[in-house]
């Protein structure tokens, strides 16, 4: 792979990265996390934007967990794979930088920058399990309509994978903050300094992450080749070399 085309493909993570913390994080921080209808739309509606519009470029992966997911079922290359890491890292941190400086530190401080944290009364063990199933559900769906050439809704693959994240959120929210992405979770934890339970954040998504992908991938996918890329009335065709599957 080329030196510049790893760069575009690079900086559409970031970007779609970005736009997850600074629209995701941001609402925790303009409702004071005290709407759980607006914060899980303003998450879910940021990803569906992003898959949808940089999904042809990238894959729109903008989560180190969905990246692990595809590197465990050699679906992307390791040296891609790592940069994807970088970007989506990098996105997430200058987002975190930028709502600190723009937004109230009064109001930033009372939420900690929109950081994912373990709720009262819930165990960093069942946190890690909870952020493990939610992960799940989410590179599920993610293998299901953008990995799996013969899935009927590929073309808005962007809509489901939004709403996947949604609806975590509204389970999740209130007990883990629902993050299901180390990134998610590293860039207000690191402008913030605020570290609560965060090994959780890295430990369930990428357990959750790794479970779904070699799940579907050895369910659905590892025997794809032996058959029609989708049932004979679909006319449904071989993933083109920009889409997710094919990365």
């Amino acid at each position: 792979m080329e030196q510049a085309d790893l760069l575009k493909r690079g900086a559409a993570e970031f970007v779609g990265t970005f736009t997850l913390i600074f629209i995701g994080a941001g609402s925790i921080i303009a409702t004071q996390g005290l709407n759980l209808t607006a914060i899980g739309l303003a998450h879910g509606l940021a990803i569906g934007v992003m898959v949808s519009a940089l999904g042809h470029i990238s894959g729109g992966h903008f989560n180190p967990a969905v990246t692990f997911g595809f590197f465990v079922t050699r679906r992307i290359e390791p040296r891609l794979a790592a940069a994807f890491w970088f970007f989506q890292l990098a996105g997430a941190i200058v987002a975190a930088l930028l709502l600190s400086w723009l937004l109230p530190q009064a109001q930033t401080d009372a939420v900690n920058l929109g950081a994912p944290s373990v709720g009262h009364g819930i165990s960093a063990g069942a946190g890690m399990v909870i952020e493990l199933i939610l992960t799940f559900f989410l590179v599920w769906v993610v293998f299901a309509t953008a990995a799996d050439p013969r899935g009927a809704f590929a073309t808005i693959s962007g809509l489901a994978i939004g709403l996947t994240i949604t609806l975590d959120i509204y389970m999740g929210g209130p007990y883990t903050g629902a993050a299901m992405n180390p990134a998610r979770a590293l860039g207000p934890e690191l402008v913030q300094n605020y570290w609560n339970n965060a090994w959780i954040y890295w430990v369930g998504p990428l357990l959750g992450a790794g479970i779904a992908a070699l799940a579907y991938h050895h369910l659905y996918l590892r025997t794809l080749s032996l058959e029609p890329p989708g049932p004979p009335e679909t006319g449904l065709e071989e993933p083109r070399p920009g889409d997710a599957a094919s990365i």
